[in-house]
């Protein structure tokens, strides 16, 4: 993993409103794939491919909502 990657931004889950804490969710989403493939030239190499595939479409559906689980929980479900 790389130093230089900050995977929670702000080091909190903390958000002001649920749509604050879904952007979140989508960026620690993408900074969880960045981390897993670091290599940017074939990121963009398997985009068209997975652009194309609803079940890989669905998965990433999947880990935002699972982030933003975690998020909301956090957040006390913004109460």
């Amino acid at each position: 993993m790389s130093e230089q990657t900050i995977l929670i931004p702000g080091n909190t889950l903390i958000t002001a409103s649920p749509e604050e804490g879904r952007q979140l969710a989508i960026k620690i989403a993408r900074l969880t794939i960045k981390i897993t493939q670091p290599d940017a030239e074939v990121r963009e190499k398997l985009r068209p491919i997975y652009v194309e595939d609803a079940a890989m479409l669905i998965s990433i559906g999947a880990a935002v909502a699972a982030e933003f689980a975690t998020i909301a929980r956090a957040n006390n479900y913004w109460r």
